[in-house]
């Protein structure tokens, strides 16, 4: 089942994507819904980033390639860092190069996870009975804010429109640690791996976080991004005005977002 979000006449639902037709659904995602009988065309309606987060949980260098072109060493545990949710924005939203570091902004393809109840102390085997579903994610970053100018990554991964997510939350996913995931910018594959090349597993990342912190219905983990990003490139890829970035997850969908200036 694909869960979507959207705008109809000034008034925002959910519905159920099949093809090019939402079904509008009533009720609780995280609970219980059913459908509503009224359906709309995707082009009458402004889709929505598919989840409203309270909290984004991201997790760093989990493929041991992109450590390696990091320059780190593959971590012994999950690196946790928070993005703003403030951050987030839909498929076919506008990424914008913010004016206070629009100059070495990067992609980042991810799996995306969107837990579906409360998690606390949830055992590994378990932990795959809290996930309402998955989306393509793209943990846009600020290098130089990231890597030179702050003591820490919160300001170079929190600018408004850094978490685009969707286009989706796709619910009938059976193994998330062996998808393919990928990224292109104008067309150009950047990134192309697979979630079992993972250090941390799914499972592992969400009973780990929630050991941690309460895991509310709706926080997004960001699973982390394969080798190929643009700071490692010789010369480094940057996102400029007007480019487009594609990010991929196999089963789920292709989110899209163009870029701008602020």
């Amino acid at each position: 089942m694909k869960l979507v979000r959207f705008v109809k006449n000034g008034e925002t639902a959910y519905g159920i994507l099949e093809a090019q037709l939402i079904k509008r659904v009533e009720g609780d995602i995280f609970g219980d819904i059913r459908v509503s009988g009224d359906a709309y065309d995707v082009s009458e309606v402004t889709l929505l980033p598919p989840v409203s987060p309270p909290n984004i949980i991201a997790i760093g260098l989990n493929y041991k390639s992109h450590a390696g072109e990091s320059g780190a060493a593959a971590p012994q545990r999950p690196i946790i860092f928070i993005k703003a949710t403030t951050s987030v924005i839909a498929h076919n939203d506008f990424i914008r190069l913010p004016a206070a570091a629009p100059d070495e902004v990067d992609y980042e393809a991810e799996l995306c996870v969107v837990i579906g109840r409360t998690a606390k102390n949830v055992p590994e085997a378990a932990a795959l009975d809290y996930v309402l579903g998955y989306m393509c994610g793209n943990d846009v970053s600020a290098r130089d804010c990231q890597n030179r100018l702050d003591a820490q990554w919160a300001r170079g991964k929190s600018f408004d429109t850094f978490c685009p997510v969707g286009p989706h939350i796709e619910t009938a996913v059976s193994d998330p640690d062996n998808l393919n995931v990928s990224s292109r910018v104008n067309g150009t594959v950047m990134q192309s791996s697979n979630t079992r090349n993972m250090i941390f597993s799914v499972r592992h990342l969400i009973s780990y976080c929630s050991r941690n912190m309460t895991l509310l219905p709706g926080t997004l983990i960001m699973t982390g991004t394969p080798e190929g990003v643009g700071f490692a490139r010789k010369p480094p890829v940057f996102l400029r005005d007007g480019d487009v970035v594609e990010i991929e997850v196999e089963g789920i969908g292709t989110l899209v977002n163009k870029v701008t200036k602020e």
